[in-house]
């Protein structure tokens, strides 16, 4: 049965019978380029976040100049200067620098809780226990 359909086969190749092939779908229209926004659409877009965003009480200042974000202001809380990144990014902004200063004391305290962490072990007091290795069979 093996060699009927292998001497089809042939036949069929050589008499240039249509063989059908998995065809890869290709996509009909690619998608169209965003559109440059202005960096005042930019600033603006980024002002919104911040003022919706638990950060507005630290009052940060946003400028953009070709699509660069420049954010400048001091805060006590260490996580609202990388919040402050990625509203920026979110906001539209191709690069951010983030000038955002942290108060020494917010620093002093941060060093001093991971320290303390580090020493626990486990994360809740005890000191961390060694595993002793599964001899193999």
């Amino acid at each position: 049965m093996r060699i009927v359909l292998l001497a089809l086969a042939v036949v069929a190749g050589l008499a240039g019978a249509d063989i059908p092939r998995a065809s890869v779908a290709k996509p009909a229209v690619k998608a169209p380029a965003k559109a440059a926004r202005s960096d005042a659409d930019i600033e603006g877009d980024i002002r919104r976040r911040f003022a919706k965003s638990k950060i507005a009480v630290d009052g940060f200042t946003v400028k953009v100049r070709g699509g660069v974000a420049i954010l400048e202001g001091k805060t006590k809380v260490i996580q609202r200067k990388g919040v402050a990144t990625r509203l920026a990014r979110l906001g539209g902004a191709r690069r951010v620098d983030n000038q955002i200063q942290i108060d020494a004391a917010a620093r002093a305290a941060a060093a001093a809780r991971l320290e303390r962490g580090r020493g626990r072990g486990d994360g809740h007091g005890q000191e961390r226990r060694r595993v002793q290795p599964v001899p193999q069979r």
